[in-house]
């Protein structure tokens, strides 16, 4: 048998139970109150470099010490450590879901308590968070799970790379240079990764455990180094001081506009690995002597499963009050039941299972792993049962009149609406499906041309704009339908139509809109459209500016360049001025409020808060462009309703439902011809 390394007989570090503690911490405060810690964040990073440390000193002990890994031995463990407590918080969780959350929740709330249960949860968060149409969705009370995916997928190659350099150990005496080679490998590779997709689409990049993989790695080849020796007495003391100083500069310097993770994760790794290299000091002035006390200890102890429960306590709070964010006496309940919670999995649930081993052969652990998501996944079917029950209203156009009951008397009140609440989001423009929404990323609209109607067409009508823009095209389609249009479909995901430089999501230049715009000029001058529709939503704001009304001036003035030009090759510009905007998610209040959806009205004046910069665009060109005012088939008497005529008129808090923007053909029709003539 080899030696044992050096290093090898500590298996339990007071100071890395202690790190424990600050890193459910930094996400506790973070998740209650981010304004008191608007990097919080970092403590996942954190707990990614203690569970590299802690899972690599067992396999590369196990490795050294028997010449082998025994992989089921390893997933057994995992299943005994994570999934009974994960489990226990997924099912209740679930089943709270399903009496607590408005209904319009419970589709995605099911989709991601099957995702968690699979431990895919971060997948599904990273496709959500680069599609548009969802990238709004209100949080789940599981999407915290995705950081335990993102371990759980790490593990499946990780151990592998142990067994497959202990076989070759045994075989060749290969030495733990070609472990830290390979090992260092899948740091940097990881690393790169991580970087790159961080500055091209950071919402994804946050999720993926490509860009993550590095950050337990460094954990890992600790493990490995502290396993044949310890850095010198002299410089641990003040290395972990640094360390902890780093981790908690992060937490209070970084806030969600920090590309994440990218480079900027390195400093709360790097802070974490320096705390975990300065081990136990041998005096009292040490960070590891702070981190080793009674109180960090316990809460290290209990961490795992005060991350579980926190979040969805959070979410539940949120929707029993009805507000955006947890009032001071709200934050200390939910801080306080979710420690109480969190000691109650661990001494009931954890604990047993643990100590009375409950969990011993690869047979048991596939049977609880298999039970847990088998059982996570029906309460996940129960909730999506409940939601397609909800949904099934049919159309009947006597009782869906939708905007044609403005001004008569209600003589079907009380009438299901359509599309019912749980439908409403996904009654999308035709367009949607037929792939016709340029997407953030497309930059040149001749790759990307859309096209309805026969191609003998007597006028050809061109639509450009950002989704506020789509938005108008069930009208538009049954316009041209009945009078002989062909329409080209020219509209991109949050691009007004402006020559101003607009700013993404996340606050950079947006310039891939600004060339699709450009691009679309360049189109029309080949295509010569009769007309041409825009609209956009007024909440598009120029890159760099400072103030509202220096953004709303610039936008317009891009407006009035861009189509200058547009008008040379082009028929009349008709713009559709915004419709309403709501502040909060209209769906979910009309699901709350069904025998009463008038509580979920705003005044006409919060509705329009943000002026037009199109109607500034249409007065500088004259004649040459024509501004169409819909806002009397939203708002009546100065409020705007979220049901006219028992249809549904919004889809989220902005855009508006196909079947409402449909029933408004006619009157879309019949001012611009009044425009016209």
């Amino acid at each position: 048998m080899p030696a044992t390394p050096p290093g090898a007989e500590r298996r339990f570090r007071p100071e890395v139970q202690g790190l424990r503690a600050v890193a459910v911490l930094l996400v506790l405060v973070y998740h209650l109150n981010p304004a008191l810690l608007p990097g919080g964040y970092v403590g996942v990073d954190v707990f990614f470099v203690i569970s590299g440390f802690l899972i690599t000193s067992l396999l590369y002990r196990e490795a050294t010490e028997h010449g082998r890994v025994s992989i089921r031995g390893f997933y057994v463990r995992r299943v005994r450590r994570l999934l009974p407590a994960a489990t226990v918080v997924l099912l209740g969780t679930g089943v709270l879901s399903f009496f607590l959350l408005p209904i319009t929740r419970l589709t995605d709330t099911a989709w991601q308590l099957a995702a968690s249960a699979f431990y895919v949860e971060n997948l599904y968060l990273a496709r959500q968070a680069v599609d548009y149409l969802a990238s709004d969705t209100p949080p789940s009370p599981v999407q915290h799970f995705w950081s335990l995916s993102v371990e759980e997928q790490f593990y499946v190659v990780w151990p592998l790379l142990f067994a497959a350099w202990a076989l070759t150990r045994r075989r060749r005496r290969t030495t733990a240079l070609s472990l830290t080679v390979l090992l260092g490998s899948v740091l940097v590779l990881s690393f790169a990764c991580s970087v790159v997709l961080t500055s091209q689409e950071s919402a994804s990049a946050y999720f993926l455990p490509t860009t993550r993989a590095w950050e337990l790695a460094v954990g890992g080849l600790l493990a490995v180094g502290l396993a044949h020796g310890s850095l010198p007495e002299r410089v641990r003391a003040p290395l972990g001081w640094l360390g902890l100083a780093a981790v908690v500069a992060s937490a209070v310097a970084y806030d969600d506009a920090t590309p994440f993770p990218g480079w900027a994760a390195a400093l709360p790794v790097l802070g974490t690995a320096a705390v975990i290299a300065a081990e136990q000091g041998s005096g009292r002035l040490t960070a590891s002597a702070l981190l080793g006390t009674a109180p960090a200890r316990w809460v290290g102890d209990v961490s795992y499963s005060l991350y579980l429960w926190h979040w969805p306590l959070i979410v539940f709070a949120l929707v029993l009050t009805g507000r955006d964010g947890l009032g001071p006496l709200d934050t200390v309940v939910v801080a306080g039941l979710s420690v109480l919670l969190a000691w109650a999995t661990k001494v009931w649930v954890e604990d047993p299972v643990r100590d009375r081993g409950l969990v011993r052969s690869g047979r048991s652990a596939l049977a609880v792993a298999t039970a847990g998501m088998v059982s996570v996944a029906a309460v996940g079917g129960a909730a999506y049962l409940q939601v397609d029950r909800s949904g099934s209203v049919t159309f009947d156009p006597s009782v869906h009149t939708g905007p044609a009951a403005i001004g008569r008397s209600a003589d079907s009140e009380g009438e299901w609406t359509y599309p019912s609440p749980v439908r409403a989001e996904d009654d999308l423009p035709l367009l949607y499906d037929d792939d016709c929404q340029a997407s953030k990323e497309d930059s040149d609209p001749a790759s990307a041309e859309c096209v309805y109607g026969a191609e003998d067409a007597g006028t050809t009508v061109a639509v450009v704009g950002d989704s506020h823009s789509a938005q108008w095209f069930p009208a538009l389609h049954e316009m041209a339908e009945e009078r002989d249009w062909r329409l080209f479909l020219y509209t991109k995901s949050s691009c007004a139509f402006t020559d101003t430089m607009t700013a993404d999501a996340e606050g950079g230049a947006y310039e891939e809109c600004q060339e699709w715009n450009r691009g679309v000029v360049e189109e029309f001058a080949e295509l010569a459209p009769d007309l041409v529709f825009t609209s956009s939503s007024t909440t598009s704001r120029p890159f760099g500016a400072e103030t509202v009304e220096e953004g709303k001036t610039a936008i317009a003035e891009g407006m009035h360049r861009l189509w200058q030009d547009v008008a040379e090759v082009s028929g009349p510009i008709v713009a559709i001025r915004d419709t309403p905007r709501h502040q909060r998610d209209v769906v979910e209040c009309v699901s709350a409020n069904l025998d009463q959806p008038e509580r979920c009205e705003v005044s006409e004046g919060e509705a329009f808060e943000h002026a037009d910069p199109q109607e500034e665009a249409v007065l500088a060109l004259g004649d040459e462009a024509h501004m169409l005012d819909l806002s009397d088939r939203f708002c009546v008497d100065g409020a705007c309703p979220a049901v006219i005529g028992n249809v549904m008129i919004y889809r989220d808090a902005g855009h508006i439902t196909e079947t409402y923007i449909r029933l408004l053909a006619h009157d879309l029709g019949s001012r611009l011809d009044r425009a016209l003539s």
